[in-house]
């Protein structure tokens, strides 16, 4: 069997394919993957965590220090643009529809899911159509992850702290690496061949965090928030990065919806208790939002870099699956 060229022939199949499988799974046998042992470790949505680490260590060894300062850019970039378009459009449909939802969209699940990214989506499209500082602007864009900014934006100031210590988890695997690859370039050769690696295995318990129910109970809407999120932040900042003049295709990269992002209505309805009837529908809908954007977001990378590629784009990339029709 030529399974790993058929994995290939899919459009960003390395990444794509596992996270299905991962969210078939735990939709009709959750329970396979709650046996514990080494199934549960690797297999489980919290298995996703140590994987990425590794995956994280990996790259960041194939980032020379004089790129550091590149990749923050980056990073900063594509956290503001998805941050200010999430906000215009939540607020917006607030202050300016009548009812103040836009087809049962509340300004909450607005919010909640646009200005979340889902980091281990955005490193696994990264690492397969980016480059180092690509991969390593995840630093900062951890900081979008979580309820924090939504707060902000919502009104409710003072409930939180930056959340220094989430940006120094996330930054730390990758400052490891970099160490690593940068004084010996051994480590770096060896580190680099784990990178391509990991994306197969993260993927799946990436999936195994969601489930094919959400979106059957948020119906339409929250089918149309994860649209929304990833075309609106997808194209966001693509073109915020094209605007300072650098390479954007992983801007789309950044046009999903974080997992933990369905806790963000009930964390901030713990502040304003005025919001908590929104709680049910609103986290259904960034569920869905969750799952849609999981398959829509990588299909965007793919089809956009195929037509850059087709235009002859200076900014088109070659998969690192080393599959032209990847």
């Amino acid at each position: 069997m030529q399974i790993k060229k058929a994995i290939d022939r899919v459009p960003g199949g390395l990444m794509i394919i596992p996270l299905f499988l991962g969210v078939l799974v735990n939709t009709f046998f959750p329970q396979a993957l709650k046996i514990g042992g080494f199934t549960t470790a690797m297999f489980s949505s919290t298995g996703a965590l140590p994987i990425l680490g590794v995956f994280l260590v990996c790259a960041g060894s194939q980032l020379s220090f004089n790129l550091a300062p590149k990749a923050l850019k980056k990073g900063v970039l594509l956290t503001v643009a998805k941050y200010t378009i999430g906000v215009i459009v939540g607020l917006g449909v607030g202050k300016f529809l009548s009812d103040g939802t836009l087809l049962g969209l509340t300004p909450l699940a607005i919010i909640a899911a646009m200005t979340n990214s889902n980091g281990g989506l955005y490193s696994a499209l990264s690492g397969e159509y980016g480059d180092q500082t690509d991969v390593g602007a995840i630093s900062v864009l951890s900081l979008n992850d979580g309820p924090f900014f939504t707060m902000i934006a919502l009104g409710a100031s003072g409930f939180a702290s930056i959340p220094w210590m989430a940006f120094v988890a996330v930054a730390f695997p990758i400052c490891l690496g970099m160490v690593l690859g940068n004084l010996d370039p051994e480590m770096r050769k060896f580190l680099g061949q784990g990178e391509k690696l990991m994306i197969l295995f993260f993927s799946f318990p990436l999936g195994a965090g969601m489930n094919l129910n959400n979106v059957i109970t948020a119906g339409g809407a929250g089918v149309l928030l994860g649209v929304m999120t990833a075309v609106l932040t997808g194209f966001g900042g693509y073109y915020m990065l094209l605007l300072f003049r650098e390479r954007p295709l992983c801007g789309l990269a950044e046009g999903s919806t974080a997992g933990n992002a369905v806790g963000t209505p009930l964390a901030i309805a713990a502040v304003d208790p005025a919001l908590q009837s929104l709680v049910p529908t609103a986290t259904a809908q960034v569920a869905a939002a969750c799952i849609t954007t999981a398959f829509l977001c990588p299909l965007m990378v793919v089809m956009m870099n195929k037509y850059l590629t087709s235009k002859g784009s200076p900014y088109a990339r070659q998969p690192k699956t080393g599959d032209p029709a990847a």
